[in-house]
């Protein structure tokens, strides 16, 4: 190569480079000139490590960092630079460099001060080699480098900067640490809201147990007030206290996550607003505030909510209402923002007293009674039960759609309806007033997640189990008494102990990362998945010991949901906050699809969407079709929470709610009808075979044909079903499993073992009557496999 295109080459180079190269350059023109003095040192002039330390921090969780893919380099219009400076690269002796420099315990160390731990080194390693192997043409710098180390004029340290310049374009989170952790930063949270800070609120704290009174007073402060705001944690409590509002002649609307109720005739807004907590605006100034349940700040999925109420709304007096197991933290939280809290302490109305016997058997049910279940299977199995001893009952549970949950409420409530029972979950705990003389819990077993997203099943918190006994015998019912007890003797002594213990009180309040600190993430991390961006946040995130992240697993479902689904960060983030029931295909596979059509731009009308849900549709002839239905009704409330973020693109809400009404209606009637619905589904398919192993189903499908044919037994002879054994000792029995998974209950398992020795001794006295005594030399035949 001549002189002249040598330096016509160099001058194409930036500025920049020139000097970072000059050194390496030199055995570029070694045959021109002979040996350079002053050989590249063997540890690269790199950047201390100290500058992108953490400041003591804690280590980053890496697993978490996902590496990015950086294509090799395919021919270059310039041709290759650097092969024209020096000469074209032997790539096995490359291959041989970069195994020596990946086998350096002090290029490992180096590494290591950067943030490279021993998963990032190797996974950047990997990705370092392919690029260099596998392109067509590298770098001048690069190239020069290694063309040094393959004649011995530099050594292969001087690979390092070169690889950490590789290893920070995969894993672009090394950039950019410090920044990461400042926008994280989720200590003093008081300081978010100076709206708050400028004024100087009384906050008042209204603390008793269930039906002591202690929201009423804070609601007739509220109604008497020139202005204020209602925060509650249903829909039901929201649209309970609208109504009571309007009723006393306080102009009051209504804000829910999917419904927007004005009552000024020019749509104006009125002076008091009763909403979900979620909903309620942090810059409106309000005279009188009330945040009710403030308890659940501790909850960890929605305890955000009740913190960002508690620390930023704009109210001269702030009225929480709640479990006295939170005076301390809201204490502590209020002495941070340099406000005092006044404690009202009240007691209950009525007495309400624990049974010392067990109800044991459904034949001793009395009007007013209401048995509490923790699983749909337990609510069909004793709703059926009940109606086989020509009872009627009243249903409740979470998935039932709110006007729906009021209906049965007010079947039950009724004096004049001949339903005198209420079977429900814990749904009836809050937002529902009933009329309840005795609360009977069929198991204290209920399953719940933990703040790490997984799923727990262990005995109800003496909170909970406050919360729904206090249901009994309330000031506004016909029984002025109420009383508490078990289904099976056995669990009577552990609800005891667990009513006597004394509520936890609650340590810290849940945060949650805002849209605006995603969208800094995702500035420095923009080819970062949603998801993941949510993982590294909540990894690099700092609280005080007075908080904590809530849990964000249902977030991160729906960003995995529709990530391949082509929209904006903001878009992206507020469909992962639509609330939605990742249990129900349907709803998931609705939440894409609008994700989908968001994305083409085309508006999601109603015509459009009663085609999706096929509507009309038609009353449920099986449980299964309730469910459907349920689910239905969901997919209408997704899509009525978009309709107030993209009112362009969701255009028919208002055609929505009332195909939502009539929906609604369906649905009602079919849990009017709920026992018929049992019978059919127990008649076609008592449980879902298809989950079981063929082996499984052999040995119990004579059991479960048998077992829809006949009435299941509710008196409990012990505490512990017995349960068939296991085929494989190392395996969790089949009724373990199908107990765990709510899909038998107890009293279902023990029957189904009565039937089962039933039914075998049947079979050998049939066999007996059959074939006669057998003679001596007479062999019986060889039983097939899957004869039992």
């Amino acid at each position: 190569m001549s002189f002249p295109r040598c330096a016509l080459l160099w001058a194409r180079l930036p500025a920049g480079r020139q000097a970072g190269h000059r050194a390496a350059a030199c055995s570029a023109f070694r045959p021109h000139f002979g040996p350079f003095p002053g050989a590249l040192g063997r540890i690269p002039a790199v950047a201390t490590a100290s500058s992108s330390a953490s400041g003591g921090s804690k280590a980053p969780n890496t697993s978490l960092f996902v590496p990015l893919t950086v294509k090799p380099q395919g021919p270059s219009a310039d041709g290759d630079v650097g092969a024209e400076l020096t000469q074209p690269l032997d790539k096995n002796e490359v291959k041989k460099i970069l195994d020596k420099f990946y086998k350096r315990k002090e290029i490992q160390k180096l590494g290591a001060d950067y943030g490279l731990d021993a998963r990032l080194f190797h996974q950047a390693f990997i990705s370092f080699r392919n690029y260099i192997m596998q392109s067509h043409s590298l770098d001048v710098d690069i190239h020069i480098v290694l063309n040094d180390i393959c004649y011995s004029a530099a050594h292969v340290d001087d690979l390092f900067p070169f690889f950490l310049r590789h290893a920070k374009q995969i894993f672009p989170v090394l950039e950019c640490k410090d920044d990461l952790r400042k926008i994280s930063d989720l200590r003093i949270p008081p300081n978010w809201y100076p709206e708050a800070r400028a004024i100087q609120r009384k906050i008042i704290f209204h603390s008793g147990p269930t039906n002591s009174g202690k929201t009423y007073h804070a609601i007739q402060k509220y109604l008497s007030a020139k202005s204020g705001v209602y925060c509650g944690p249903l829909k039901l409590l929201a649209h309970e206290i609208f109504e009571k509002s309007n009723t006393a002649g306080v102009p009051c609307d209504l804000i829910t996550g999917e419904e927007r109720l004005t009552v000024e005739p020019d749509g104006k807004q009125a002076a008091h607003v009763a909403c979900t907590v979620e909903m309620c605006s942090i810059s409106t100034p309000y005279e009188v505030a009330v945040i009710d349940e403030i308890q659940m700040i501790k909850d960890p999925a929605r305890g955000w909510a009740w913190t960002r109420a508690l620390l930023g709304l704009c109210a001269e007096e702030v009225h929480l209402c709640g479990e006295s197991a939170a005076i301390d933290l809201v204490t502590e939280l209020m002495y941070t923002t340099g406000e005092e809290v006044e404690i009202r302490t009240y007691k209950r109305l009525t007495p309400i007293s624990v049974l010392d016997h067990a109800l044991e058997s459904l034949d001793n049910l009395r009007p007013g009674d209401c048995i509490v279940c923790f699983s749909k299977n337990d609510i069909y199995s004793v709703s059926r039960q009940i109606e086989i001893r020509g009872l009627e009952s009243a249903v409740i549970y979470g998935s039932l759609p709110p006007g729906t949950k009021l209906a049965q409420a007010k079947k039950f409530n009724d004096p004049d309806d001949p339903c005198k029972i209420l079977v429900a979950t814990d749904a009836i705990g809050m937002g529902l007033n009933l009329s309840i003389r005795r609360i009977i819990f069929y198991s204290l077993i209920k399953p719940s997640i933990n703040e790490k997203g997984e799923k727990e099943m262990e005995p109800i918190t003496t909170s909970q189990a406050l919360q729904i006994a206090g249901r009994a015998g309330r000031f506004s019912s016909q029984f002025k008494k109420g009383e508490v007890t078990t289904m099976n003797r056995e669990d009577l002594s552990l609800l005891k102990e667990i009513l006597s213990r004394p509520v936890d009180p609650i340590r810290a309040a849940g945060l949650h990362p805002t849209a605006e600190q995603i969208e800094m993430f995702a500035y420095h991390l923009p080819d970062t998945t949603l998801s993941n961006l949510i993982d590294i946040f909540v990894d690099f995130s700092q609280v005080d010991g007075q908080y904590f992240v809530c849990n964000m697993d249902d977030f991160k479902f729906s960003a995995e949901l529709i990530q391949h689904i082509p929209l904006s960060l903001r878009v992206r983030y507020i469909f992962c906050t639509a609330p939605i029931n990742k249990k129900q295909p349907f709803v998931c596979s609705s939440l894409l699809q609008f994700a989908r059509q968001f994305s083409r731009n085309e508006p999601l009308t109603f015509a459009w969407l009663r085609r999706y849900i096929k509507w009309p549709l038609h009353p449920p002839k099986n449980i299964k079709d309730l469910m459907d239905l349920e689910a239905i009704h969901d997919v209408l409330d997704i899509y009525l929470w978009l309709s107030y973020r993209f009112m362009d693109m969701f255009p028919d809400a208002s055609l929505v709610r009332d195909l939502q009404k009539d929906l609604d209606g369906i649905i009602q009637d079919g849990v009017h009808n709920i026992t018929k619905l049992i019978k059919i589904s127990e008649t076609h398919k008592l449980l879902n075979l298809e989950n079981l192993s063929p082996g499984n189903q052999s040995r119990l499908s004579g059991t479960l044909k048998s077992q829809t044919r006949r009435t299941r037994s509710t008196k409990t002879g012990g505490s512990k079903a017995a349960e068939p054994s296991s085929p494989d000792a190392g395996e969790i029995s089949l009724a373990s499993r199908l107990v765990q998974q709510g899909l038998l209950t107890p009293d279902m398992l023990r029957q189904l073992e009565k039937e089962w020795l039933t039914t075998r001794r049947s079979e050998h006295g049939n066999e007996k009557t059959e074939s006669g005594t057998y003679s001596k030399g007479t062999r019986r035949k060889k039983k097939e496999p899957d004869s039992d």
